[in-house]
């Protein structure tokens, strides 16, 4: 069984212009409205390759009943935190004249630590227990910098493999805790190895050190359009990502660590993992707006890459 945590949901809505100018009307194309956030991506992406996961979020107002209509929609199973605020909308505008995307991205509705208590609670409650927890985006306001690593102390608790993408102090302090898998890009990597540049040749010795610290078990450094490298006690694997015509990078991020995590639940090893996820993350890339991945091109991709 796999959980997606979103403490940040999002309406994501997207729409493109012709050209930005300031203090004109604009005449944008028809919106395109999805449900948002890390975790959410996460459980859109698994239910596109054809994996079930429970997706537990906040929900407050309007925006949040959006959400649940949407996951209802889309036989993708959830779990809601209520919350008394209006969870929050994003926005992202892609300009035809030059294919910019300018993504406009809202703070959230702030939680208390009642609130964040009770997704604590509910994961501890599960039957059957989780065999991995995944949780993914940002923090809303309110909630304490160590919210993740409260997570990753109950993920040991019920014998769950914890998987985190966020950034920041969130995410150090997560790693301190102990996680399963983390996937930094390169400036998340020298936070957490304690620098404040690493040269290309030195990204492979920075994971190693945080490994050896005992904050994770596997380290996927994400690496943008030359793909991810794969870190772990036993060595390193570049896995580099194909060259495709990229129209929004919006949830290539989320893509991958589902498709990391779509792998590991199969049983399937760690380079055939890092590889399905590039595949899943370089996909998403390939669509418009907050779209995600479809399958069709996933599969293709990672036989490219295989």
């Amino acid at each position: 069984m796999i959980i997606t945590i979103t403490m940040n949901p999002a309406v994501d809505k997207s729409t493109t212009i012709n050209k930005l100018v300031a203090e004109k009307k604009m005449r944008c194309s028809e919106m395109v409205t999805e449900a948002g956030g890390g975790g959410i991506n996460v459980s859109k992406a698994l239910k596109e390759l054809g994996s079930d996961s429970l997706a537990v979020f906040p929900s407050g107002g309007i925006n949040g009943q959006l959400i649940e209509k949407y996951l209802q929609a889309r036989d993708i199973p959830y779990q809601t935190i209520p919350i008394e605020k209006e969870t929050r909308e994003n926005i992202v505008v892609r300009e035809n004249d030059t294919n910019l995307q300018y993504r406009f991205v809202m703070p959230g509705a702030s939680l208390t630590e009642r609130e964040a208590q009770l997704c604590l609670q509910m994961i501890q409650q599960l039957q059957p227990a989780p065999d991995y927890i995944v949780a993914s985006g940002s923090l809303p306001p309110g909630l304490p910098e160590h919210f993740f690593a409260s997570l990753a102390k109950t993920a040991k608790q019920v014998h769950a493999r914890f998987i985190i993408d966020t950034s920041g102090l969130p995410l150090q302090l997560a790693a301190k805790e102990g996680v399963y898998l983390l996937k930094p890009n390169l400036s998340e990597l020298c936070a957490l190895a304690g620098v404040s540049y690493l040269p290309v040749n030195e990204v492979k010795d920075a994971a190693l050190k945080v490994i050896k610290q005992q904050q994770c078990e596997v380290m996927v450094v994400s690496m943008g359009p030359e793909g991810a490298l794969l870190v772990t006690h036993n060595g390193y694997e570049p896995v580099p990502a194909p060259t495709v015509k990229k129209q929004s990078t919006v949830g290539a991020g989320d893509s991958m660590v589902a498709g990391m995590v779509f792998m590991l639940s199969q049983g399937r090893s760690l380079p055939e993992t890092v590889r399905f996820g590039v595949a899943c993350g370089t996909a998403a890339t390939m669509n418009p707006g907050t779209q995600l991945f479809k399958k069709e091109d996933v599969y293709q991709l990672y036989h490219r890459i295989s």
